[in-house]
């Protein structure tokens, strides 16, 4: 059956009032993005596999010629990506990571609540700018070496307590997680341990152990901190990539989401369910003693001796700062000034130095500018021998392309194609129109219910599909939603954008839950236990940012002139 195309015959019967003999692009294009969401939803087939589909469907449909397809395959997202990954790349090559990770742990202390907070402050910080996933992959060594040596600690410790009650002294127990008589040590993921409680020749069992509830805080922590995090910039996280790219494309003429804006908006959506998170897997699990906390001068017990020697020992080894991890600092730094200062929107940003080519320079331009200098920059500096002159040496960047590549999403980037591919064709087919005169009805409900419905409906679909296959599923739908019912998209748009990221019930849900699951100490009811009550906390905290302090940054309540106005008098199928 072929494909009736706007300017044949057919299309001349559609104008007259007679049905076509064939049906209409817009049920063709329907059928392929149901096609390609059944495979995206299942995973039949590899995600980015199922994002060729569009590719060829498309083409065989008479939707889009395939050049058209191929090129919303690779767009100014992509870009951005690279950039990005090269300096991902260059913070996990260097241990740079692991350095920030340790030193804001330190900083807030060994008590039980405020190490968790401070694993939880360190991972959300490196997941605004690597992948989440990467995020907890790094954080969580740390933390099973932190949790560890407080199993150790506190069953020495307890040991000493029933020695010293029945008149007698174990000399061979010491609080740093070490034995020494002879019977050996045991190894356990490269620290030693000998609790006197421990299984002989096995890891210890933190489910156990009447101190479970802070190993499953810990671990727990680690994983919703790194999604949690992932929200605050654009780069954070695929998801927030996929809608600006298909915001600025579907809304050309807006210009208003890039990375400043976009931090502004989420940064206090961030921080708040960061922190009622904490407040609430410190209750679930350990009970919340506020006034403990805070009390000052309380001498340290056993665990919060064990943590602190870990993770100081732990930054000991890394020494002082080296070359590397300076220049990528730098450059880390630099490449977060100009995205800000490249249009803030309260006053004129470098952008503005080239009037003739006004929009021309984007995130991307940013991010692909100090991407470069990591292929460029050696990664080592001239030595000067005793008598001044510089030794030679074999020249090496920061990183190599060997090394980017082993990082870079490739799967990702193709699948955000595959989503732009299924934009481009709603577009071309009209079925956007269509969509959009069919939900017209939903206009009688109170804008804050039709936000509350279609966040809840993306965060539990996410629980179940890939976060960036249900971001692109949900834009092309959302998005002629909100212009059916005259409302501003953004309204519509970011808290779904947001929503779509809080998978934290299933460890299948995202990976950086998978990780987290894998070391063994959660059980899956752990896990939605805890993860039920966070989807709550943040689906209402993002209610609470778009209807109050998001609305005055964009101006929500007023609907713009670059968002088009569509007729309810759209073809149906």
């Amino acid at each position: 059956m072929f494909a009736c195309n706007r300017n044949s015959t057919c299309s001349q019967q559609e104008q007259e009032g007679d049905h076509p003999p064939v049906p209409a692009l817009e049920a063709e294009c329907a059928y392929t993005l149901f096609v390609v969401a059944i495979f995206w939803l299942t995973e039949a087939l590899p995600l980015a596999v199922s994002a060729l589909l569009p590719a060829f469907m498309f083409p065989l449909f008479g939707i889009m010629e395939s050049k058209e397809v191929a090129s919303a395959y690779f767009k100014d997202f992509h870009l951005l990506l690279m950039g990005v990954i090269c300096l991902a790349t260059s913070i996990e090559k260097w241990n740079f990571h692991k350095r920030v990770a340790l030193r804001m742990v330190m900083l807030v202390g060994v008590n039980p609540a405020w190490l968790t907070l401070g694993f939880m402050v360190s991972c959300s910080f490196l997941s605004m700018w690597l992948s989440n996933t990467s995020a907890a992959a790094m954080v969580m060594p740390i933390v099973e070496a932190v949790a560890q040596q407080i199993a150790a600690a506190e069953a020495e410790a307890d040991a000493l307590e029933m020695s010293y009650s029945n008149g007698s002294t174990n000399l061979a127990l010491e609080l740093d997680g070490r034995h020494t008589n002879t019977a050996g040590e045991e190894k356990t993921r490269g620290w030693l341990v000998q609790p006197s409680k421990m299984k002989s020749e096995k890891k210890y069992d933190y489910r156990e152990d009447k101190y479970s509830g802070i190993f499953k805080v810990m671990c727990l922590c680690i994983a919703y901190s790194a999604t949690i995090g992932g929200l605050t910039t654009i780069t954070g996280t695929s998801t927030n990539l996929i809608f600006a790219e298909h915001f600025n494309t579907r809304y050309p003429d807006c210009k208003c989401i890039n990375f400043g804006s976009w931090f502004i908006l989420s940064i206090p959506i961030t921080v708040v369910i960061l922190v009622l998170s904490w407040v609430w897997l410190q209750w679930l699990f350990l009970g919340f003693d506020f006034k403990s906390m805070f009390k000052c001068g309380k001498k340290k017990t056993a665990r919060e001796e064990a943590s602190a020697k870990v993770i100081q020992e732990e930054y000991k080894k890394l020494g002082p700062m080296s070359y590397p991890e300076i220049v990528t600092l730098v450059l880390f730094i630099l490449m977060t000034l100009l995205w800000f200062t490249r249009e803030p929107g309260f006053i004129p940003g470098w952008s503005s130095l080239f009037p003739k080519y006004k929009g021309y320079a984007t995130d991307s331009t940013t991010a692909l500018v100090i991407g470069l200098l990591f292929f460029i920059i050696p990664a080592k500096t001239l030595s000067r021998t005793s008598n001044g002159e510089s030794t030679a040496y074999g020249y090496a960047p920061l990183i190599t392309w060997k090394e980017f590549q082993s990082c870079m999403p490739w799967e990702i980037a193709i699948l955000v194609g595959g989503g732009f591919a299924l934009a481009d064709g709603c577009e071309v087919s009209k079925l956007s129109d269509w969509v959009a005169s069919k939900l017209t009805p939903l206009g009688s409900l109170p804008l804050w219910l039709v936000i509350l419905i279609s966040c809840l409906i993306v965060t539990s679909v996410t629980e179940v599909a890939s976060n960036p296959a249900t971001i692109t599923i949900f834009l092309p739908i959302l998005s002629p939603l909100a212009e059916a019912i005259h409302v501003n998209p953004l309204f519509i748009l970011i808290p779904a954008t947001l929503c779509t990221s809080f998978a934290f019930l299933l460890p299948v849900a995202n990976p950086a839950n998978a990780i987290v699951f894998s070391y063994g100490h959660l059980t899956v009811m752990d896990m939605v236990k805890a993860g039920l009550g966070i989807n709550i906390i943040g689906v209402a905290v993002v209610m609470l940012g778009i209807m109050t302090w998001i609305v005055p940054i964009f101006d929500l309540y007023t609907y713009p002139s670059w968002a088009p106005i569509i007729s309810s008098n759209s073809t149906g199928l």
